[in-house]
């Protein structure tokens, strides 16, 4: 938290803000205290405790990612910016996705993937 908001601070974008979240969440899938089903689910975890912790980054808009992934990205935002308060899940529900999360891979996190992805990305980008 201490770098984003040093990068906003400082002028930056909040994206790249956000980045530092998600290079912790690559971190904690590479030291094992997690794993991610694909790399794309590591990086939105990373924004999600980005726009939770204040970080400005808005929802993607309409059309870009599913609704659901959208409605979530909102309500993320919302209570990062206080006007939602936020409400911890039921600890039966947080245990249950905490050890799924445990059960997945640690091969979103190498290089050759977080390689994969930016590829992709930047090439939907281009078009």
């Amino acid at each position: 938290m201490k770098k984003a908001k040093r990068d906003l601070r400082a002028g930056k974008s909040p994206t790249t803000a956000a980045g530092e979240f998600v290079r912790e969440e690559i971190e904690h899938v590479r030291r094992g205290k997690h794993g991610a089903r694909s790399t794309k689910q590591a990086i939105a975890i990373g924004l999600s405790k980005a726009r939770r912790s204040g970080v400005p980054l808005k929802p993607p808009r309409s059309g870009r990612t599913s609704e659901r992934t959208r409605r979530s990205a909102e309500r993320d935002y919302e209570t990062g910016q206080g006007r939602r308060q936020p409400r911890a899940p039921s600890a039966r529900r947080a245990r249950a996705s905490t050890r799924s999360l445990e059960r997945e891979g640690r091969q979103a996190a190498s290089r050759a993937a977080l390689s994969r992805q930016a590829r992709r990305a930047g090439r939907s980008k281009a078009t």
